[in-house]
């Protein structure tokens, strides 16, 4: 929350199945063509923050299987939880705002007079959140039902039907829109409000976050019925909410194009980066371009050439090191070097590698001290690299990466 000593310039809050996370994508482009926009244009001076119906334990599970960043912020259980930063710490102010007018044993007692709900897993079971299944053309009718006989025993709730299967049930002050609007009141106390808001989601969990005063809003274009139905009920004619024609990611960036929120062009979009100019020397452009190359340079994507390696050389300094954090250095024009002994390893196999968290600090009027982590992918499994630091100097032209 204190990341930013002043107001966002952007905060993206978005959720992860079928929004941010493309499931029918193996290759996982359209996240990483986010990721490597994020962290080159964003990281900076703006927030991201994760907004999604599952809980941490699924959260977590998630991060270990797809290519995705930190996120600022995280809103789980669809939103009765708010958590800060790497560590994930709770918010409980927020706990205490919806222990009110709850009572989870009255939930407990009247679902189970219902045997079209289906309990979902223990996991999904949270403080402020009882998650069912229940059957398309069975929802409608419970939801109803439901409601009359929560209201006659005096308990106010949210019942909230998505994905075509999931019904949660929820404190009326919960969800992902007043987790939204709760965070939006922080911001606006402290004089820290983001300039611009940007939500994004394809389901009817994400309906509310659309109705919060002053947000963009972008409806991926695999948007579930629901939402569109809802949608074309509630939000028509408002231009603050488009329904993309990309898919997932792919959609978000298409959002923060058509709503001017910023640069919308992805480093993984553009084959030669040499013609890339800025109008000035950005150190974190340049980490999340030199891991582009890598990459493409182990997939045998780019020409096996000592050109390449030279302008790695000249964008770093000549005093530079790469710094390991057991504290171990080298000098980073020797790691420039060692690229020649892999040329090509990662050839016609899935390999991917994306930086995140990418912060630097200038210490000197052409260097910079850059901080971030690095992951790779091979196959299947992600494999997560040290916190990175390295120095950079400003040179006289861009570090060019071209792609065959």
């Amino acid at each position: 929350m204190d990341r930013l000593a002043g107001n966002a310039r952007l905060m993206i809050v978005s959720d992860l199945d079928h929004t941010m996370v493309d499931h029918h994508d193996p290759e996982n482009l359209s996240l990483l063509r986010f990721n490597a926009l994020w962290e080159s244009n964003y990281r900076g001076d703006s927030l991201l923050v994760f907004s999604t119906g599952r809980s941490p334990t699924l959260y977590k599970e998630l991060r270990k299987e797809k290519p995705m960043i930190t996120p600022d912020i995280t809103i789980l259980s669809v939103g009765t939880e708010i958590t800060y930063g790497n560590s994930m710490v709770p918010d409980d102010g927020w706990v205490e705002f919806l222990n009110q007018k709850w009572d989870r044993n009255i939930v407990a007692e009247e679902t189970s007079k219902f045997t079209e709900l289906k309990l979902q897993a223990e996991t999904e079971q949270r403080p402020h959140k009882v998650s069912f299944y229940v059957q398309k053309d069975k929802a409608q009718e419970i939801t109803k039902a439901l409601s009359k006989r929560f209201e006659e025993r005096g308990l106010d709730v949210k019942i909230i039907y998505s994905g075509g299967m999931d019904l949660d049930i929820l404190p009326q002050g919960a969800g992902k829109g007043q987790a939204l609007a709760y965070l939006h009141k922080i911001f606006k106390a402290k004089s820290k409000l983001p300039k611009n808001t940007l939500v994004c989601g394809d389901s009817g969990n994400d309906a509310e976050l659309f109705t919060i005063p002053d947000v963009h809003g972008v409806m991926v274009s695999n948007a579930q019925e629901e939402l569109l139905q809802w949608h074309a009920a509630n939000a028509k004619n408002n231009p603050k909410v488009i329904h993309a024609t990309e898919r997932c990611a792919a959609g978000i960036i298409q959002a923060i194009g058509h709503f001017n929120l910023g640069p919308s062009t992805s480093p993984r979009d553009v084959t030669d980066l040499s013609d890339s100019k800025m109008e000035s020397f950005d150190p974190a452009y340049e980490v999340v371009k030199f891991y582009l190359f890598y990459e493409r340079w182990r997939r045998a994507e780019v020409e096996n050439s000592e050109l390449y390696l030279a302008n790695l050389k000249a964008v770093c300094s000549p005093t530079g090191n790469f710094v390991h954090p057991s504290g171990i250095e080298k000098p980073l024009h020797d790691c420039v070097s060692s690229l020649r002994t892999c040329y090509g390893d990662k050839q016609g196999k899935q390999f991917r590698v994306w930086v995140d968290q990418v912060l630097p600090v200038q210490i000197g009027s052409d260097a910079w001290f850059v901080k971030f982590k690095k992951w790779e992918q091979s196959g299947e499994t992600l494999f997560p690299s040290f916190l990175i630091h390295k120095i950079y100097t400003s040179p006289k032209h861009p570090l060019p990466l071209l792609h065959n």
